[in-house]
């Protein structure tokens, strides 16, 4: 096997890479535009010093917008195409959920790709509606509103009707409904609605917990009651238009797909059974992303394609909908995932390395204890047939001699000698094991003395969710691909935590303790890569849903029982968390008052609706984040 097939099978680059990244004969890691595969690849270490002479260093997120625009021409197209195949009678209106990433040059991209096919928004939470309406939509866009939500959110969200969008307010509960009865009343404008149910079927995988009558939102069959015949006590239930219900997060096995939708389906057909008029069905997101390349229902893996996806959703419904006789609904789902996780990657280089072997063996002194004499004549023995006893062997001399030094049994020079002499039988060890077809368990033994190379990142800041909930990225070399890998190293980020490292890694093999890496070369930097790190590792490691700081108090209690407030802190108003997502709320005003005045000339709204529309608006900039 020549060096070029050696790296791809321990990588396994074109398993995961999706054509979109690939392997340059130099041994580079290639970027492949999807938007014209005719393209040779470019270099991704030729990009990275192109950057840094202009001043712009690693670490760094670097986004590819062509990755972006691909997967959404590739969702809302594979619908298209289903749609044709299967017969099915109404069109596909996907919307981006903000909370998957809410910087704001990636959701303006978002906005700009998805216009051919009036692809939408999802908000939850108030400043996400903020920045939603300052978007000038195509006219079939949705913009859905999911979570909890105030009267201020849901003042925002009727009136932005006024001008044009379609703005639907997700009823999350029976309360919620009365809230947004009262606002309506005071307006006298009548909501665009929806209503979020539980499903009861759950999906395997990491996110199960976010499918299923556990799930955290929406409503249960008798809840759901509740609201139709409320609305229709009040008149509104007209206004009921969409039914909304998730499917669960990164869906690993299609057979979900069609389970779950099957039954949202029924909720469908008995919702018009009782009378709601409802258009739209919105299966929420669940369209997953093959962090591994396995491409099979796994944690980090799936077991389908966005065309399968897509045609399993299309027949389904419209099987449901035949069958009961009814129009086919409007589709929307909220794929958030797999639009954005592969369009961003994080860059860093290795600063240095803890090495676990050594090049040379000291001799041993006349008085020195002798276990080090023993363990010194392990390489008297170390062939291929033996090495496993070898490791056994120097594994418990150095644990023994360790033993007599916590002791005083052993001075520090003696365990020195005793170290540097472990570790060259360490470097000996894993060269033999790295010229064995099979090695037993020995290969799992060498993980507990992998490397440890010290890497320029943050993985709090810039890898959260493989910090918090063991998140598979692909992480591999950005050069030198065309070598075999000498050594094997777990990451250390930069941060002074003991967490801070990762430890797992994807390989062609399967899940290891250690990545396969290269020497450090004497000159240049040596540069890793971790990729599809565009779905909520930035948004994560910012602001999550545009969710700022809290208040913050600070007490003291009295000897009474009481307590004393010693201070107060106010926490983050929208604008300001806006601010931290490169949005500049003048701007946002400044879009928002310029579709507010096109309607004003066009008729639809009038003077005093203009000051509603933008006090609600610059209200809603300067107020707290969180729920009033």
């Amino acid at each position: 096997m020549n060096q070029l097939d050696v790296s791809e099978d321990v990588y396994g680059v074109s398993r995961w890479g999706k054509g979109l990244i690939t392997k340059l004969p130099n041994g580079d890691v290639g970027l492949m535009d999807p938007l014209h595969p005719e393209t040779p690849a470019i270099s991704l270490p030729e990009i990275i010093s192109d950057l840094e002479n202009r001043g712009i260093a690693s670490p760094m997120v670097l986004r590819i917008s062509s990755f972006l625009e691909h997967e959404i021409r590739q969702i809302n197209e594979s619908f298209g195409e289903a749609i044709k195949r299967v017969g099915y009678k109404a069109p596909y209106r996907g919307v981006f959920p903000i909370k998957v990433n809410q910087q704001a040059q990636v959701v303006d991209r978002i906005v700009e790709y998805g216009r051919p096919y009036s692809y939408g928004l999802e908000a939850g939470s108030k400043p996400e509606l903020v920045v939603a309406l300052a978007y000038d939509l195509p006219k079939e866009a949705l913009i859905v509103c999911n979570g909890v939500k105030d009267a201020e959110f849901i003042r925002l969200a009727i009136l932005s009707r006024m001008i044009g969008f379609n703005t639907v307010i997700v009823l999350e509960s029976p309360k919620e409904a009365e809230t947004v009865i009262q606002v309506s009343r005071e307006l006298g404008v009548d909501p665009l609605l929806g209503v979020r149910v539980k499903l009861t079927h759950r999906i395997g995988g990491k996110w199960q917990e976010s499918s299923g009558d556990r799930s955290t939102f929406g409503m249960n069959t008798d809840q759901l009651l509740q609201v139709v015949d409320r609305l229709r006590d009040v008149g509104l239930l007209h206004c009921l238009k969409l039914q909304h219900s998730h499917l669960g997060s990164q869906v690993p096995d299609v057979h979900d797909v069609r389970h779950a939708a099957s039954e949202a389906c029924r909720y469908f057909t008995a919702l018009c059974e009782e009378g709601a008029p409802l258009t739209h069905l919105d299966l929420g997101g669940g369209l997953g992303v093959d962090y591994t390349g396995e491409k099979r229902s796994a944690e980090n893996s799936i077991n389908y394609t966005v065309e399968e996806y897509c045609t399993n959703v299309v027949e389904t419904v419209a099987y449901a909908m035949d069958d009961a006789g009814l129009d086919h609904p409007v589709l929307v789902t909220e794929s958030g995932r797999a639009v954005s996780a592969t369009s961003s990657m994080l860059i860093f280089d290795v600063l240095e390395a803890t090495l676990y072997d050594g090049p040379d063996a000291p001799a041993v002194e006349p008085e020195d204890h002798h276990y080090i004499s023993d363990l010194s004549a392990v390489s008297g023995y170390l062939v291929p047939d033996r090495v496993q006893e070898c490791w056994n062997d120097a594994t418990f001399y150095r644990d023994e001699l360790r033993a007599l030094f916590r002791r005083g049994a052993v001075d520090l020079r003696q365990m020195a000698r005793a170290e540097r002499i472990y570790l060259s039988l360490i470097s000996r060890i894993k060269a033999l094991a790295r010229s064995m077809e099979d090695t037993g368990d020995l290969d799992m033994q060498l993980e507990q003395v992998a490397d440890v190379y010290h890497c320029n990142f943050s993985l709090f800041q810039s890898l959260p969710d493989v910090w918090a909930i063991d998140q598979m990225h692909p992480i591999v070399p950005l050069q030198m691909l065309n070598q075999a890998p000498d050594r094997r190293a777990v990451l250390s980020d930069i941060t002074c935590d003991s967490d801070g490292k990762v430890d797992k890694f994807i390989l062609s093999e399967g899940m290891s303790p250690s990545l396969p890496v290269h020497s450090l070369p004497e000159e240049g930097r040596y540069y890793l890569g971790v990729f599809f790190v565009g779905a909520y590792q930035e948004t994560l490691g910012d602001l999550h849903n545009l969710f700022g700081d809290t208040n913050v108090v600070t007490i003291s209690l009295n000897p009474d029982g009481g307590f004393e407030l010693l201070h107060e802190q106010e926490g983050d108003t929208i604008s300001q968390v806006l601010s931290y997502v490169e949005y500049d709320p003048n701007d946002c005003v400044a879009a928002f008052r310029k579709m507010v005045d096109s309607a004003v000339t066009k008729g639809r709204v009038d003077s005093k609706q203009r000051r509603q529309l933008m006090s609600a608006y610059k209200d809603s900039l300067a107020g707290y984040t969180y729920f009033e």
